[in-house]
């Protein structure tokens, strides 16, 4: 390595090139290599393309050619253009100069297509991808989703002997992993003769990335058998899956593992803590440790808003991200999904407005995550038309979004639109296939309105169009579809028929059902499944004895009264919210408000005024 002292005269961030003697002289060698060794140290040094191309144009102007060295430094500076033009100046571009650029296309750029057309150039111009080209070329391959390139490739790692390269073999488990093909990256995992701890987490983490949290941890527990002590990538990776299975003892133990060896609780493994905490619903913990950490970044506020999002705590989610924007940490995409979640579970509409504002304002309301989010939080508060203006103005759209949309308009009532954005999914350009909630969502529809054909024909589209085998809750639709229509018997063969055991919102939908028809056979079937899958649920003993009360079974109607006190169960007060001028308000049933009892009175006077009859016996 050249270690050459910077002359006076060349002075780094303001560079001054001065010719001391006689003119330069191309021909003489060791003038040119003084000159060479300076004008490198300088390129070490500099910080800036302009400070940069000064060195490069010294270079040109005495015919110092070394691209080789330029080409990473101009990468460091992340300047696409200047790379790609110097690259293409190369008479001859060697196997380095392929793989530096290779490199920065993918790591610096994310410009993975061209990764892989530099990779086949490289091979067409008969030079010799190595162990520094393979794991960038494989990062393209899972992030552009080109397994068949993948795989091609690793037919040549294998012909090459660099299968037993640990750098190629950890980045190969990564690509099958991320494409889903997990046999296939277990395979190349298997058959590595000497595994270091690099081994262990590539295979660790495609699992629990994948979503087979499971086997994450089985192969946690036999790394640890190996003799192989988890690092930080490792304890991320497990913490993760024991999210996804709720496992609070095994995340309890990766913390304390964390303390005993005083790692540092950085944002990654701090909020992979938080975030295992949340997926568990230990909510006092996750806070804990968000509150232990003495620097919070946007990962980590995200994390706990996250958490208390998915868990329902919707005014703490909100309270947490007041103390993000004071603390000045800048919101992000993640901030928004998580915050509109909460907004929507309470329906703080005033407060979902602000955050499409602000989306709009950062450029993030065509973020595919963000921008159904606002769907969601708009069709969940009442204000389709927005639901609407955002979905149609989203100039990508997935599953998720299609389903989001559907479900509002079914939510809403609006079944035939529902049904007919359906057939509009199925029909366009086949970017978005219907899936499981999809059906859901439309089935939903043609309950709303009573569309019982509708109702079987799409049911039944779910196995013979689309492959899907129905799930309990697409039972749980059609049963609610038939019970409404009064077609009880014919609902409770529905349930007699699905392929595991009804839960309670299929067998409460069908409850329901016969009460308002007074079918004594069924009532007695559902109310004894009910009373063994919720034992502690008020409305099943209320709704039962008032069937039974309505077909004057006095002695049946008191016996579901008796046992309901004998088990200690209390009926549940009915409870809702309102907001105003930014500020939610809590109600329950009974309370003794001055100011709701007499806007309850007011309703009362419209609805008598508008010729509204209670109906005492669905009570």
């Amino acid at each position: 390595m050249l270690r050459a002292k910077a002359p006076s005269h060349f002075i780094p961030r303001q560079i001054s090139f001065e010719k001391s003697g006689a003119t330069l002289n191309p021909n003489n060698p060791n003038q040119n290599q003084s000159l060479s060794g300076k004008l490198l140290y300088l390129l070490k040094q500099c910080v800036s393309t302009k400070e940069l191309k000064q060195i490069h144009t010294q270079m040109l102007i005495n015919f110092i050619h070394k691209p080789n060295f330029l080409l990473p430094k101009i990468i460091d500076l992340k300047d696409f253009t200047y790379a790609s033009t110097l690259f293409s100046h190369i008479p001859e571009p060697n196997d380095y100069a392929f793989n530096v650029m290779i490199r920065g296309l993918t790591t610096t750029w994310h410009k993975y297509s061209l990764t892989l057309g530099f990779y086949y150039r490289m091979k067409s111009l008969c030079l010799m991808p190595d162990n520094f080209t393979y794991p960038f070329l494989f990062i393209a391959c899972w992030n552009l989703s080109e397994l068949n390139h993948g795989r091609a490739a690793h037919s040549s790692v294998f012909k090459t002997g660099l299968d037993r390269d640990g750098h190629v073999s950890h980045s190969l488990i990564t690509m099958y992993a991320m494409c889903g093909e997990l046999c296939f990256a277990r395979k190349v995992f298997d058959e590595i003769s000497q595994r270091d701890l690099v081994s262990w987490n590539s295979m660790v983490s495609g699992y629990s990335k994948m979503g087979r949290a499971g086997d994450a941890v089985g192969l946690f527990r036999e790394m640890r058998d190996s003799g192989y002590e988890p690092n930080e990538m490792t304890l991320v990776s497990v913490l993760g899956a024991c999210g996804d299975l709720g496992d609070l003892s095994l995340g309890r133990w990766v913390e304390d593992f964390v303390v005993e060896k005083k790692l540092q609780l950085n944002s990654y493994l701090g909020s992979a803590l938080i975030g295992m905490y949340g997926k568990c619903g230990d909510l006092c913990s996750a806070r804990r440790v968000f509150d232990s950490m003495t620097k919070k970044d946007r990962v980590t506020w995200n994390a706990m808003i996250t958490g208390y999002a998915q868990n329902g705590m919707s005014d703490e989610a909100m309270v947490l991200f007041d103390g993000m924007k004071e603390a000045g940490v800048i919101p992000d995409k993640i901030t928004l999904v998580g915050m509109l979640s909460a907004c929507a579970s309470i329906g703080a509409l005033d407060l979902g407005k602000w955050i499409d504002t602000y989306a709009s304002e950062r450029d993030f309301q065509h973020d595919i995550y963000v921008a159904t989010a606002l769907v969601d939080m708009y069709a969940k508060c009442g204000s389709l038309g927005n639901a609407l203006r955002i979905f149609e103005d989203m100039p990508q759209k997935n599953e998720v979004s299609w389903n989001a949309m559907i479900s509002a308009l079914a939510f809403h009532g609006r079944a035939y639109e529902a049904i007919s954005l359906f057939e509009r999914m199925t029909g366009e350009d086949g970017t978005a296939r219907p899936n499981d909630i999809t059906f859901v969502g439309v089935l939903s529809a043609c309950v709303h309105v009573g569309l019982v054909d509708e109702g079987r024909r799409l049911f039944n589209l779910m196995s013979s169009s689309f492959g899907l085998v129905p799930k309990v809750e697409h039972y749980s639709c059609m049963v609610d579809l038939l019970s409404r229509a009064g077609r009880v018997n014919e609902a409770w063969d529905f349930i007699k028929k699905m392929p595991e055991k009804p839960d309670e919102v299929t067998l409460g939908a069908l409850l329901g059902a016969c009460r308002k028809c007074g079918n004594v056979d069924v009532t007695e079937q559902v109310v004894q499944l009910l009373l063994e899958l919720e034992p502690s649920n008020s409305g099943n003993y209320v709704i039962s004895s008032k069937i039974y009360e309505r077909l004057k079974m006095w002695d049946d109607s008191a016996r579901m009264r008796v046992l309901m006190r004998q088990k200690g169960v209390s009926k549940t007060p009915g409870c809702s919210w309102m907001e105003t001028e930014n500020q939610l308000h809590e109600f329950h049933a009974g309370d003794n408000s001055v100011e709701i009892s007499h806007v309850l009175k007011l309703l009362y006077v419209d609805l008598k005024d508008e010729g509204y009859i209670p109906n005492i016996n669905s009570l």
